[in-house]
């Protein structure tokens, strides 16, 4: 993963508090991810922040399209996404580790938390398992010269073809059988 500092929030200045931080997200925050599921995308992502003495509370909504591939007729489609999670940051001991998935521990010493990879996660898990446009696009119908096309080359259809191109001859040898 290619460093993102525009997705660092600095907190050892603020005060106390709740803070409010936008971020556009873009075609190049998902190129800085190595094997990202998602190439393309134009979302924007809100975070407010709750300073308190010994921990961070991050209230993440994301709102926006993804590019998305159709596994039906691979058509490319925008996926609508909306998004609304709370992480829990807290401030621990080096060495210091959490049994809790949902709570981040973050070193004392540490003056600003990099929520590039969080933002990532939140997007990339709520993608549907399955992406057919009809289901999960902004409307648009499937490809149906791809379907056609799919529906042609199955294996059912070959064996029709085969029945249709019988040689006549042949069916008076089947009589016998």
């Amino acid at each position: 993963m290619k460093p993102l500092k525009q997705f660092s929030i600095p907190f050892t200045g603020l005060k106390i508090g709740k803070h409010q931080f936008e971020f556009d997200i873009d075609n190049s925050f998902f190129d800085a991810f190595e094997y990202a599921l998602i190439k393309k995308g134009n979302l924007k992502a809100t975070v407010e922040l709750d300073k308190q003495e010994t921990m961070l509370i991050l209230q993440i909504q994301i709102d926006g399209t993804v590019k998305l591939d159709c596994d039906k007729c691979l058509a490319e489609f925008n996926a609508p996404i909306a998004i609304k999670e709370r992480q829990i940051v807290k401030f621990a001991d080096e060495g210091e580790e959490s049994d809790d998935l949902e709570i981040i521990l973050l070193n004392k010493k540490e003056s600003s938390i990099d929520i590039a990879a969080i933002l990532y996660e939140l997007i990339s898990v709520s993608v549907p398992f399955i992406k057919i446009c009809e289901e999960n696009g902004d409307g648009q119908a499937c490809d149906q010269e791809m379907i056609a096309k799919l529906d042609e080359l199955a294996y059912g259809a070959e064996q029709k073809e085969e029945t249709k191109n019988e040689d006549p001859r042949w069916a008076a040898l089947k009589k016998l059988k």
